[in-house]
């Protein structure tokens, strides 16, 4: 007896999919629950899992082809039926270009946040790196089964050598690992800091020379760009922000922070708080222009970019008003670690009034990030350094001494928001941080 695999639905308003990877091809055997084929779709990239145990028969949808939800994806059966023609090779993963820590597209409006209906398939994990004595490989595809057996091991899978296929991680090389000692890693934007090593040219990227379909997550950022740039009426302000005492905060409650959260502190939490109490204050930045009507959220909800392998994506921190540091930082790491390995349901990114988003993660001084819509204001960060400043005692003695620094940029719609107003939010956030009365605030 044969069954079909279909499309489901992924979300209120999704009506549609790609299919990007087949994991198994005509002829090979599936298990129950199994991963099946990766789907994309303009909120989430997803995998669908096989119903029923048996042989894969036919395959209808090919890979880059888009279908309608309910559409038949493929026919699973006991392998005694004539089997069309097997699909077309599955093609090795293209590993995408970095994408530069840029503006993030907002999310649609906060008030039609979209909400999965039922449960949906697990979603894809990403690709890993392995070290092997030749290099790095791409591991490719990891299971959920796989990533779940090291996460609950403690195991780094990037450490891990994989024995399967294109050097893929099977289950027996994450026991074998098991041995290694285990790590902890807090996946947030603003963990993330410069390569140490100088740049040293190698081998060219395989792009190099080629030409490939816009995925669909890229559409619609091209779309959603152009879209805000010619909507709205955008300008930068910029102020430089004097964060030495968060600095030495941090290294104070480091060792008891870890501790009690499992992660490591920095300074994303208190950037994001900052701002979140300073939006309570300076509404015109929580707002939504519909119409010739202005809306002002009752809520602050910071979106915040995540920088992924297929692009920017901002999943959504809620009320972030009312959390404390530690709840921020947790919710950062949790976020951004499902984010990257594609485990996001369609309404962890909807419904953010304002975002952030770490350009510094990558070096950068600051740039000018865009607004997208709904929203009419995001504040970027750049890398925190220590520098030689000009400060002041308290008998109003001046003197050069090494600070940490960095710069707060702040892109807004000048449709509702003036630059006193983006000034006056700026200078808010820049006095909060400076006085770092965050002890209160810290959650331990």
């Amino acid at each position: 007896m044969s069954e079909s695999v279909v499309l489901p639905a992924l979300g209120e308003s999704v009506t549609e999919g790609t299919v990007t990877r087949w994991l198994k091809k005509v002829g090979d055997t599936v298990a129950v629950d199994e991963p099946l084929v990766e789907v994309s779709t303009d909120k989430v990239d997803t995998e669908i899992p096989s119903p029923i145990a048996g042989v894969i028969e036919q395959i209808l949808v090919q890979e880059d082809e888009t279908v309608q939800v309910g559409a038949v994806l493929a026919i699973v059966g006991s392998g005694s039926g004539a089997a069309a023609p097997a699909a077309a090779p599955v093609a090795a993963p293209v590993v995408e270009a970095p994408a530069p820590v840029a503006a993030p597209v907002a999310p649609p409006a906060p008030v039609a946040a979209p909400v999965v209906a039922a449960p949906v398939a697990p979603v894809v994990a990403a690709p890993v790196q392995t070290s092997t004595p030749a290099g790095t490989v791409d591991a490719g595809y990891v299971t959920p089964l796989v990533r779940k057996l090291a996460q609950e091991a403690g195991i780094d899978l990037t450490q891990v050598l994989g024995t399967g296929v294109g050097g893929r991680i099977r289950k027996d090389d994450v026991l074998a690992a098991n041995s290694a000692p285990a790590q902890t890693f807090a996946s947030a934007p603003a963990a993330a800091k410069p390569a140490a090593a100088p740049f040293v040219p190698g081998a060219a990227s395989p792009l190099r020379g080629t030409t490939e379909p816009m995925s669909r997550l890229r559409k619609v950022l091209a779309e959603r760009a152009v879209a805000s740039m010619v909507s709205t009426a955008q300008l930068t302000t910029v102020v430089e922000v004097d964060v030495t005492k968060i600095a030495q905060l941090r290294q104070r409650v480091q060792q008891q922070f870890v501790a009690k959260t499992g992660g490591k502190l920095n300074f994303m939490p208190f950037f994001a708080l900052a701002a979140a109490e300073a939006l309570r204050v300076h509404p015109k930045l929580n707002a939504t222009i519909d119409g010739e009507n202005i809306v002002y959220h009752g809520t602050e909800n910071i979106s915040f970019a995540v920088d992924t392998e297929k692009g920017l994506l901002t999943p959504v921190i809620r009320d972030a008003s009312t959390l404390n540091i530690a709840q921020i930082a947790q919710q950062i790491a949790d976020l951004a670690a499902r984010t990257r390995a594609n485990q996001l349901k369609p309404d962890e990114l909807g419904g953010g009034t304002f975002t952030l988003t770490n350009t510094g993660s990558r070096g950068a001084l600051f740039d000018t990030p865009v607004v997208f819509l709904p929203q009419v204001a995001i504040l970027g960060t750049g890398i925190v350094s220590k520098r030689p400043v000009v400060v002041t005692d308290a008998d109003g003695q001046e003197s050069i001494a090494i600070r940490s620094m960095v710069y707060l940029a702040l892109s807004y719609d000048h449709r509702l928001v003036d630059g006193a107003d983006a000034s006056r939010f700026l200078v808010d956030v820049k006095s909060r941080l400076e006085d770092a009365n965050f002890d209160s605030v810290l959650g331990l």
